[in-house]
């Protein structure tokens, strides 16, 4: 309905099971890898920033500052690697 299209792999017997039912299966079965590792790539990304604790528990009241709290954080990431 919402036309967003999907980035995780269904598992082979989900896929069978859709292909069975035919067009009462739902959602047509369909991956892109390319998708896929690229919010990989992001959610590991946002772990690593998480292990910063003012980034994982969020203590900033204001929406600046919690950026500030990032850019630095992820400076930090940047210098390391």
């Amino acid at each position: 309905r919402r036309q967003i299209k999907h980035t995780i792999p269904e598992p082979k017997d989900q896929r069978a099971n859709r292909k069975r039912r035919g067009s009462k299966g739902g959602r047509p079965a369909g991956f892109e890898s390319e998708f896929y590792k690229r919010r990989n790539e992001v959610e590991r990304t946002i772990n690593r920033l998480k292990h910063h604790r003012a980034v994982a528990t969020r203590y900033d009241k204001r929406a600046y500052v919690f950026h500030g709290t990032i850019t630095t954080a992820a400076i930090r990431l940047w210098l390391r690697e």
